[in-house]
């Protein structure tokens, strides 16, 4: 039986690796084909990601252009969380549709199906399966076929921290892996992210953490070994949706906009910046699209702006000026270490709805260097054991990866399949 098994390790990004702290991922790079640069999307943000992963597209094509977005309602431009558990259905009534493109479970419903399980936000757990083609399992809720909620006996109740990502994986390696044996498995540890957003990068608590989400990679490492001594033909990919950065900054966008006159005040929906941690999305409201010269030539003199894409290069960062988008921002970032030798800081776009960016602790979003280098291990039929991969692949790729191992067609992706071909593989 053909299968695919995905573990992502929330936020760990790939020079994190060692032997000290994660000797199960050590171990299997060896036996796996590596990526050194292996690339995710913009914003480097969980939510954008899964969806991205789901369809093998940018946001360009799939639609959600963030963790947090603005979206056209009634007229008026509307802030809006994409975490919540109710987002993309909010999302489909407004636009008419949660995710513009075919996530995975849908691609595989009449193929072996899909089962999820995921311990990061909700909005990034069911944007891998928004529509209701397969299973998701998440503590804010788990659903079937059609979005039917499962029975109370089979929901993931779990917490988001290390105890939280033990008890989940050990409930998909029995029920997923071994029973139900569903085409695609997908198991989402919340951690590393959530203590990196909580504690100094390198720090003896994030280090413990981190080791602990080793261990749940481990298992399922080996759980697939046995899965293939038993005969299956397991593609395993293990690998991360983002890195971090330290944070060094707090930026309010919405109040420099609105000292440069560009915002009326903080309840307006004419102009409105969108905090994606270490980046920000800025949409204009097309009746105010007249400023937007004058507002690229602000952001790109702005100290705090360390990039900046505007309405006709938006395509470069894989998004699109639709829906009152017309400026995506990358927070001045910088190689400098933290107190713990990890390199890498950033300035990050201030959160709405009170949400603290706790100084010297982690965060992404944007393109600096490490947010941009998340890892990624494959292991199976198209892949070498023990050899490295220099040219850049994608988050986009993986989608594209899992549907040719199926043998399932798949059109309309911005990614490509990993695989190598035949004579290269052997």
């Amino acid at each position: 039986m053909r299968r695919v098994v995905i573990v992502t390790l929330d936020g760990l990004r790939r020079d994190l690796i060692s032997a000290e702290t994660t000797p199960n991922l050590v171990t299997f790079a060896r036996q796996s084909e590596r990526f050194e640069d292996y690339r995710t999307v913009f914003p480097s943000c969980t939510r954008v990601v899964s969806a991205s992963m789901a369809t093998g597209c940018f946001p360009a094509q799939h639609g959600l252009q963030g963790n947090s977005v603005a979206l056209m309602e009634e007229g008026r431009l509307v802030f809006r969380d994409a975490g919540h558990p109710d987002f993309l259905q909010h999302k489909r009534r407004i636009t008419g549709q949660s995710l513009a493109r075919p996530t995975l479970a849908e691609r595989l419903k009449d193929d072996g199906g899909a089962i999820i399980f995921s311990n990061v936000s909700p909005g990034a757990a069911y944007a891998h399966d928004p529509d209701g083609h397969g299973h998701v399992y998440h503590r804010a809720g788990s659903f079937g076929p059609r979005r039917e909620p499962v029975p109370t006996s089979d929901r993931l109740d779990v917490t988001l921290d290390a105890t939280g990502d033990r008890r989940m994986t050990e409930r998909f390696i029995d029920e997923v892996l071994h029973t139900r044996r569903p085409a695609l498995g997908v198991l989402w540890l919340g951690e590393p992210d959530h203590i990196q957003h909580e504690a100094p990068l390198g720090s003896p608590e994030h280090l413990a953490v981190l080791a602990q989400a080793d261990i749940q990679a481990g298992l399922v490492i080996d759980a697939v070994a046995r899965l293939r001594e038993q005969g299956d033909d397991v593609l395993l990919l293990v690998g991360s949706d983002h890195g971090h950065q330290t944070v060094s900054g707090v930026v309010d966008i919405d109040s420099e906009l609105i000292s440069a006159g560009f915002r009326a005040d903080a309840g307006s929906g004419d102009v409105m910046a969108v905090s994606n941690g270490t980046s920000a999305l800025i949409y204009v409201h097309p009746d105010h699209a007249a400023v937007t010269p004058r507002i690229h030539a602000f952001l790109r003199a702005s100290e705090w702006a360390g990039q900046v894409f505007g309405p006709g290069d938006l395509g470069a960062v894989g998004q699109a000026p639709v829906g009152g988008l017309a400026f995506a921002v990358s927070m001045r970032a910088s190689d400098q270490s933290n107190a713990f030798g990890i390199p890498g800081t950033s300035l990050v776009a201030k959160p709405a709805m009170g949400k603290a960016d706790r100084l010297g602790c982690g965060q992404h979003g944007g393109l600096a260097a490490f947010e941009q280098a998340p890892f990624l291990l494959a292991s199976g039929s198209g892949f070498i054991p023990g050899a490295t991969r220099g040219e850049t692949v994608r988050i986009i790729d993986i989608a594209p990866t899992v549907l040719t191992h199926l043998g399932v067609a798949g059109s309309g992706m911005d990614g490509q399949p990993l695989q190598r071909p035949a004579r290269e593989a052997t």
